[in-house]
């Protein structure tokens, strides 16, 4: 069977469809799959041995319709289900089975603030239940997230103390309701007693030096390494502080203790992280009137206050 799996966006939600590309890969006889993302996410599955061929574009799907209509697909798995994959899924009119995204419920959680209304279950078994009906059913196995030794990083050279112990310490996101403020940031090095390495992109490099201004166990590599030398770090760390952010699902691909901070988005969503490892905690502000405020995020804080991060108590953080 030659399977078409899309999901175009972002970094966590592509390493979230990993246990649905492996369990397809290895539960459907003599299954070939092809996977379409944007090219700006190649890195988070160009390794993956269970795809057979990744196909990005770059702005719009009308880049790989052509292409697409030529591998003569036996069905597509529609992860993504927004205008873009609808349209592709029409331009090449064969069988589909498509993920349901549950926005109106997630709609009415933030606009009614009550998390009791969206269904009590991981977003990788909603994806996993999308190809049930071709008999595949969940191998317990996690999250994938592979590598190549051309992504190892020499962590002496960022350190010559990091191969004693280091915590990694996810500074950027997609969203600044999503992050964690910077007095927070240093607050949770200065309760340390392990160094810290500070990721995130070029743009959150700023924050870093802040912090790093502060507190003389963090080290900014913001900006200094790509997504999958990024990963390498994080598998090596001792363990992993996060906002809910892509790197955060990394994280749980490879298994490591996390303690994840959530701002104006909640676990109910759906997103925390899947089979971390033991010990990982989840950290909030719960019962917070004006959360959630966003199924994504926001700029700033709509209320000014930014309450669902200032108020998080990271002493519950581990030190070492």
């Amino acid at each position: 069977m030659k399977i078409l799996i899309i999901r175009f966006s972002s970094i966590g939600d592509i390493v979230l469809t990993t246990p649905v590309i492996r369990c397809c890969a290895q539960q459907i006889k003599n299954a070939e799959i092809h996977f379409v993302c944007k090219a700006s996410f190649k890195s988070t599955l160009e390794h993956n041995p269970y795809i057979h061929k990744l196909i990005t574009f770059d702005k719009d799907i009308n880049e790989v319709i052509p292409a697409l209509k030529k591998e003569s697909y036996d069905i597509i798995i529609d992860l993504h289900n927004n205008l873009r994959s609808r349209r592709l899924k029409l331009a090449l009119g064969i069988k589909s089975l498509s993920f349901d995204k549950l926005n109106i419920k997630k709609l009415l959680a933030v606009v009614l603030k009550n998390k009791n209304l969206l269904p009590d279950i991981h977003i990788v078994q909603r994806y996993l239940q999308t190809v049930s009906s071709l008999g595949v059913k969940d191998d317990g196995k996690g999250l994938d997230y592979f590598i190549s030794e051309k992504d190892n990083v020499d962590l002496s050279t960022i350190h010559p103390e990091l191969n004693k112990g280091y915590i990694a310490l996810v500074v950027g996101g997609s969203y600044y309701t999503k992050k964690i403020p910077v007095n927070k940031l240093i607050e949770i090095c200065n309760n340390s007693k392990l160094p810290l390495v500070l990721l995130g992109g070029k743009e959150d490099s700023s924050i870093a030096e802040q912090v790093v201004s502060k507190c003389k166990n963090a080290i900014n590599i913001c900006g200094n390494y790509s997504l999958n030398q990024s990963a390498f770090i994080i598998q090596h760390s001792s363990f992993v502080i996060t906002s809910d952010t892509g790197l955060m699902h990394i994280a749980s691909a490879f298994g490591k203790k996390i303690y994840s901070l959530w701002g104006n988005t909640i676990p109910e969503f759906g997103m925390y992280p899947y089979k971390p490892g033991e010990g990982s905690k989840i950290l909030e502000v719960k019962n917070l009137k004006c959360r959630p405020c966003s199924k994504l995020g926001y700029g700033k804080c709509p209320k000014g206050h930014f309450k669902c991060m200032n108020e998080i108590d990271v002493g519950l953080v581990g030190s070492s």
